[in-house]
């Protein structure tokens, strides 16, 4: 449910990136230093959430980020320039971090406890969720401000946390003697320099895909819009496709790792992203872009869960701390990176950046093959 959730408010904010520029008057360089809020929030909290979690317990973290992240995404839609706009997007980057770290360091734990690799699963939830929250926002789009929408989403996430999180809170882990990655126990050995190194390495990957995830989010629907004189509703609808087609391939992560294992479900998901992406950003119409769109969904969907499960079976709430927050540089560097390219050369050639990165996503699983299970 909080994982589904993550995605649901992430995806309806997203949604709404066109007409809160439309309201700030920011040009597309100046977006994307506003949308850097959202990241640089992120990235601050992810190192304090990590050690929240050993102190508090993974589950409580969640809950209370299960509140912060309702009401900090209203915040948006009330600002009239850029400089207000990345203020508060501060705010809900934070929570949005620390949600993150929190829900996949309960993740790990429970996929130690059931020890299969289920990690693709929860995050199946949070690309559901995002289906879910941007195909709402495709429809209510031309009938609802941008104001009334998120306050509407800010409603419905509180009262998911209300149902959600005292079963939450009530859950302990069925060990009786924790392991060093559990979030209620502090690690009890250090890491090994090579572990360290490989959590690093895994962060990585998660950047380079989580720089992918961040732009689709950010950029997908303006390119529809700006770019393929898309309907609003439709290109809304693009970041939705996306958001299904992760969900699909989430869904059957547990079985490609079974099958494939780590190393080769990795370098196909690298792989098969970037021809997505370079099909979805420099398609001449809207339907090719979309399918592109599909296609780097499918590619990206099981990149991300991977890397970070792994860095928290290395490291436990640290490890998942450490390759978030690397992951989420990934979407620090997006969207002034894009926005600035965009300025300099164009949106879509911008985006062939996702294809550049998820191609090196690839690489360096193919690098990390000793480093897993496969």
């Amino acid at each position: 449910m909080f994982f589904a959730l993550d995605g649901f408010l992430f995806a309806g904010w997203v949604v709404r990136i066109p007409a809160i520029k439309q309201q700030t008057g920011a040009s597309a360089s100046t977006l994307g230093l506003a949308l850097l809020g959202v990241s640089a929030g992120a990235v601050i909290t992810m190192m304090l959430t990590g050690r929240l979690c050993r102190r508090y317990g993974s589950h409580a973290v969640t809950v209370a980020c299960g509140v912060l992240l309702p009401l900090s995404i209203a915040l948006p839609a009330q600002t009239h320039s850029a400089l207000s706009l990345g203020l508060v997007l501060l705010v809900f980057g934070a929570a949005y971090g620390g949600m993150n770290v929190a829900m996949n360091s309960a993740a790990v734990d429970l996929v130690a406890e059931l020890r299969r690799p289920v990690m693709p699963s929860f995050h199946a939830a949070f690309s559901l969720g995002g289906m879910v929250g941007a195909g709402l926002g495709g429809l209510v789009a031309g009938g609802l401000s941008a104001s009334t929408h998120l306050f509407l989403l800010a409603a419905i996430g509180l009262l998911v946390t209300a149902v959600a999180g005292p079963a939450l809170l009530r859950h302990r882990p069925s060990r009786t003697a924790p392991e060093p990655h559990t979030p209620q126990a502090p690690p009890q050995r250090k890491l090994t320099p090579r572990a360290r190194r490989i959590v690093v390495l895994f962060g990585v990957i998660a950047l380079c895909t989580a720089y992918g995830e961040g732009a689709l989010a950010d950029w997908g629907a303006l390119h529809l819009e700006q770019d393929l004189d898309a309907h609003p509703g439709l290109a809304a609808a693009g970041y939705a496709l996306f958001a299904l087609t992760m969900t699909i391939g989430r869904l059957t992560g547990t079985m490609l790792l079974e099958r494939l294992g780590q190393t080769r479900t990795l370098v196909l998901g690298g792989a098969v992203a970037a021809a997505g992406m370079l099909l979805g950003a420099l398609a001449p119409t809207v339907w090719l872009a979309l399918a592109g769109f599909a296609v780097t969904g499918l590619g990206l969907a099981n990149i991300f869960p991977v890397a970070v499960g792994r860095a928290g079976e290395l490291a436990g709430p640290s490890g998942v701390a450490a390759a978030s927050t690397l992951g989420y540089g990934g979407m620090l560097l997006g969207p002034p990176a894009i926005g600035f390219l965009a300025d300099w050369f164009s949106l879509p050639m911008a985006l062939t950046t996702v294809a550049l990165l998820a191609a090196a996503a690839a690489a360096l699983g193919y690098g990390a093959r000793n480093a897993t299970h496969a």
